[in-house]
């Protein structure tokens, strides 16, 4: 199994980030994992959660401690007087809150952007929601997000939680460019709303494009992208590019002209792949230098 990637935002020592101060009220995955890219870049990091705690850290403790390594945890309990005067003793010292409510709970709280601005003017703020502008109260999750940019084609959930995942890294870029502003200007605080619809808009693109879907050359049609089976297992391909595609078709006894989109290049591929064993796949992968992966069952 593979380890887990290192959330490292970039190489070297440049932490772009280094010496700001971010606080976050978001619960759940993509408030916390766009802190993790936060504290990556080289923020200083603290969570306000409240007294019942994250529900990440009761479904999923391995998940929780990943995604807040190195944050500082706060507890306090911001439907009482007292917590919310802690809070503002906080933000006064804080350039980005990143927040994850409905904008009618912050608006209770009376830390909506307007009262934020007033009290703090030099404070950014980046709000993760659902969806944008007015649609912001709806409820949702990723798979609803998901859903609604084509991205579950049939019954089976999606293999990770993509918009989340998406929306937390721009939610992370949303820091950035609060900082990258405040920094040329010196200018009042930035308020951003990201919403995780548009994340999932964003990485839906390519199946908007055509790219992805079961006729393009990404989305099954080429020979050379596809995911067969093998002897035993499965090994992805992913010979596209036509130098690729002429090597496979050459390791495969085919004639290196072979339209790569045509169904029987398809069907004589995958009769090639299915006899052999993911030991040899790997093998003629190095020989070739093919970018071929292989997959257990």
């Amino acid at each position: 199994m593979a380890s887990s990637p290192s959330p490292a935002a970039g190489n070297g020592d440049f932490l772009p980030l280094a010496g700001v101060r971010v606080l976050s009220l978001a619960l759940n995955l993509p408030g916390p994992a766009a802190l993790m890219r936060a504290r990556a870049m080289g923020a200083h990091c603290t969570k306000v959660e409240p007294p019942a705690g994250d529900p990440m850290r009761l479904y999923n403790p391995a998940a929780y401690a990943a995604l807040h390594e190195g944050v500082e945890i706060i507890t306090l309990d911001l439907k009482t007087a007292a917590g919310l005067d802690r809070l503002h003793e906080m933000l006064a010292a804080t350039h980005v809150l990143l927040s994850s409510f409905r904008p009618s709970a912050l608006a209770k709280l009376r830390l909506d952007w307007p009262a934020l601005k007033a009290r703090h003017p030099g404070l950014s703020q980046v709000a993760i929601v659902g969806a944008p502008g007015e649609r912001a109260e709806e409820p949702g999750h990723d798979l609803t997000y998901l859903a609604e940019s084509g991205l579950v084609t049939d019954c089976a959930l999606p293999p990770t939680l993509y918009a989340d995942m998406g929306g937390a890294l721009l939610a992370s870029e949303a820091i950035l460019k609060a900082r990258l502003r405040a920094g040329a200007s010196q200018a009042e605080g930035l308020y951003q709303e990201v919403a995780l619809n548009a994340a999932a808009d964003w990485l839906a693109l390519p199946r908007h494009w055509g790219l992805t879907q079961p006729g393009g050359s990404v989305g099954g049609a080429h020979a050379g992208y596809r995911v067969y089976p093998c002897a035993d297992g499965r090994v992805a391909v992913a010979a596209l590019e036509p130098h690729f595609s002429q090597r496979l078709c050459a390791a495969a006894g085919l004639a290196s002209s072979r339209d790569m989109l045509a169904p029987d290049t398809r069907e004589a591929l995958g009769a090639w792949l299915s006899v052999r064993t993911r030991e040899e796949i790997d093998r003629l992968a190095r020989e070739h230098d093919l970018p071929l992966l292989t997959l257990a069952d």
